[in-house]
Parts: C-alpha cells; sequence; structure tokens
C-alpha cells in the first residue's frame, strides 16, 4: 500500500496538469472536438499505443481508441477505459471564474467537464506510462468519443470500427462519474425534436392563421397525458428511481410577438424508457395524434401545414448482467462490493450490446456534473488512479 501510495502522489500532479489541459478544450457537443484528440493521440502515441480515429460526416469530430501492448505483441482481448470527450455548454457569467480555466481550491478542481467526464479521461492518460512499461498479460485500450451528451452520436461509428476488426474484448470500463461505485444498469435514452410550421397573420384575427406555437402546446399536452401512462407501465420488479420510464419537455422556441401569428415552432423532448417497448409506446401514440387529430385540424386552413418529428438519437438501456465480468473486476479492484444502478445515460448500453462486459465507475459525483462551478475532488482522481493502478498490476 505504502508503495502505491508514492506512485500516486508522484503522478498526481501529472493528472491535474493534464486535466487542466483538458478543460481548456472547448468541446461543447456538437463543437470540433480535433485539438482535444490529438492531445490524447499524441501522449499515448509517444509511448507505443498504437491508435485508429473514427471520424463524423462533417469530419469536425473524431473519436480516438489507442492501443498499449506494454513490452509484449499481445493478439486481442483487453480492457478497455472509455471516456466521451464533451461538454454540455457553460454560460461564463454564472460561474465564479472562467469554465474553460481549471482553478484550483479546497482539494477541488474546478471547470466545464472536470466532473463528466474529463477526470476520468486525465486519469487513464496519467497511467498509461505505468501500462507501457510493463510486460501485460493483456493489451489496455483507450476509447475516447465525441457527443455523448447528445445521443451518444460518436460510439456507434467507433464500435461499428472495431466490429470489422474482429477482435475481442475481455472488459470495458465507462468512467461516468459514479463515486467510484459499480454501476451495473441505467435507463435507456431517446431524444428527440419536433418541428411544427403553420401560417402565420395578424394576431386581430387568428383563425385565419395557423399557430405553430399553440399547436405545439398541444401536442406537448398530449405528451404529458402519455407520461401519465408511462407510471402505470411501471414493471413489477425494478432496480432503478424513479422506478418507471420517464418523458420531460426541454426546449420550446417559436413565435416572434403576441401579435403576430407564430408560423414556426420547435419542440426538444426526451425519454428515459425502463424497457425499449415504453419507447415505442410513445412513439406510436404521439404519431397517431400528430397524424389524426393534428395534422388534419392544420392542414384545414393551411395544407402546407407541417408536423415533423426528428430522431436524434435513441440510446440503448445497460442491462443488469448476474456474473459480469467488467462489474466483478471493478468490485475487485476498489474492494467495494456495493452496486447500484442510476437513471441517466452512458455509452455502456452500445458497449454491452456490441458484446462487451461493460461496467460504469469513474471519480466524481453526477451531483456535480452539468452544473454551474462544476469540480471533482482530489480525493475522487486518487482514488480512480488508484484503481487503475491496480488494474495495472492485475495485467502483469
Amino acid at each position: 500500500m505504502g508503495t502505491q501510495n508514492k506512485v500516486i502522489d508522484q503522478i498526481f500532479p501529472e493528472t491535474l496538469k493534464i486535466l487542466s489541459d483538458l478543460i481548456k478544450f472547448q468541446t461543447v457537443s456538437g463543437a470540433p472536438n480535433f485539438k482535444l484528440i490529438e492531445y490524447c493521440e499524441k501522449k499515448l502515441s509517444k509511448l507505443g499505443a498504437i491508435s485508429s480515429k473514427t471520424i463524423n460526416e462533417s469530419t469536425q469530430q473524431a473519436n480516438l481508441f489507442s492501443t498499449i501492448n506494454g513490452k509484449k505483441k499481445l493478439n486481442g482481448g483487453g480492457i478497455i477505459l472509455s471516456g466521451h470527450t464533451d461538454v454540455v455548454p457553460a454560460s461564463p457569467k454564472e460561474w465564479s471564474s472562467d469554465p474553460y480555466v481549471a482553478r484550483e481550491k479546497d482539494n477541488k478542481i474546478y471547470g466545464r467537464g472536470s466532473c463528466d467526464m474529463k477526470g476520468f479521461i486525465a486519469c487513464t492518460l496519467a497511467v498509461a506510462p505505468l501500462f507501457a512499461s510493463e510486460n501485460l498479460k493483456k493489451p489496455i485500450h483507450f476509447s475516447y468519443t465525441f457527443d455523448e451528451e447528445t445521443a451518444c452520436l460518436g460510439a456507434p461509428l467507433m464500435l461499428a470500427d472495431l466490429k470489422k476488426r474482429k477482435i475481442d474484448y475481455s472488459a470495458c470500463i465507462i468512467g461516468e462519474p459514479t463515486s467510484m461505485k459499480a454501476i451495473t444498469a441505467h435507463k435507456g435514452y431517446n431524444e428527440y425534436v419536433t418541428y411544427f410550421t403553420g401560417l402565420s397573420g395578424h394576431a386581430s384575427n387568428p383563425e385565419r392563421g395557423v399557430n405553430a406555437v399553440e399547436y405545439a402546446i398541444r401536442y406537448s399536452n398530449k405528451l404529458m397525458e402519455l407520461r401519465n401512462e408511462l407510471k402505470k407501465r411501471k414493471p413489477k420488479r425494478t432496480l432503478f428511481s424513479p422506478p418507471y420510464s420517464t418523458l420531460q419537455i426541454g426546449k420550446i422556441t417559436g413565435g416572434i410577438g403576441t401579435n403576430v401569428i407564430a408560423d414556426r415552432c420547435i419542440l426538444d423532448w426526451e425519454v428515459r424508457p425502463v424497457a425499449r417497448e415504453d419507447g415505442e409506446f410513445i412513439n406510436k401514440n404521439i404519431d397517431s395524434y400528430t397524424e389524426k387529430t393534428l395534422l388534419p385540424e392544420m392542414k384545414k386552413i393551411y395544407p402546407e401545414a407541417t408536423i415533423n418529428k426528428v430522431t436524434v438519437g435513441e440510446v440503448v438501456g445497460f442491462d443488469e448482467k448476474e456474473g459480469s465480468e467488467a462489474v466483478n473486476l471493478i468490485c475487485n479492484l476498489t474492494g467495494d462490493n456495493s452496486k447500484d444502478v442510476v437513471s441517466f445515460g452512458t455509452e455502456a448500453g452500445l458497449f454491452q450490446k456490441f458484446g462487451i462486459s461493460t461496467v460504469v465507475c469513474g471519480p466524481g459525483s453526477i451531483e456535480q456534473a452539468h452544473t454551474v462551478d462544476e469540480y471533482v475532488t482530489f480525493d475522487q482522481l486518487k482514488l480512480c488512479l488508484k484503481m487503475l493502478i491496480d488494474l495495472r498490476d492485475k495485467l502483469i
């Protein structure tokens, strides 16, 4: 234990430096992340890592998958350490300091993404030299993806590329903030945007126009009715809190003034299904309401009126698996056999669907994720370093 603490003390300053560097990259979901990916790739390449990138259609974002074999040439298998590079937006006016400049205070490091989840990525990069210097029994893989926060858009591209290589992987550790507890399951995450097109006109004669905002409100009310139905569909046995699938309207945008009939409106909403069937139930019913009720009324006045629902993403849930190799590995490494489930989404279900035993475990608390003055504590980062060092010891 003394030797391990000494190693942690030696690499902890480098961990903070790397995390500070990562926070500087303003990789808000949808924004380019190439500079951050190049930063990570350069660090890993110096250690002899073999890397590949998968790039999205806009060529502005990339995933990185790097493999360290240590001093031996190894074929297949190994452990994947996975983190997403994107962060949610931050409003500098609301923060105590610049959200994209790391600030250390009271044994915490503040900055957008410090907790969710650049802290984990920093830990993996700081420990990477320890893996590279050993005769590993299995390779260690580093997976850094884009746009996890917007329906996990990056990971499927990377996983499709890995599938072509036909390589088996022993386990995957998704380093989302869980206070270093093993998370064995979470709900799915379905994200949608619905666009309403009506007919503008003077507000003094509303019956001559088609008010897109008003139809969006009726659409929203129907979603609220369906949300109550989701509660009635609660499974008899469930691990989650709340125990039923949830639905939430996140944003509504439309209209230009009170005296003008709104001809445009946009509605952003989500469903977090406990079971895939709940997502199907919502879509079937809202689509039926649109086609049978709302659209006929709109088109009666304005034949070119439209309601267009766009699926941003439908991310599969992460299912609890008895005897999970990845969960057992984490419990063994951390010495904590307690397990939990969460309602927030991750990329874990995608890796699991790919056939890789997966667990979610990383530094920081989800209570700090996405918040103003987001932070991760030094203690959490050190616990993550300890877990990764113990993993190194298991692989030699």
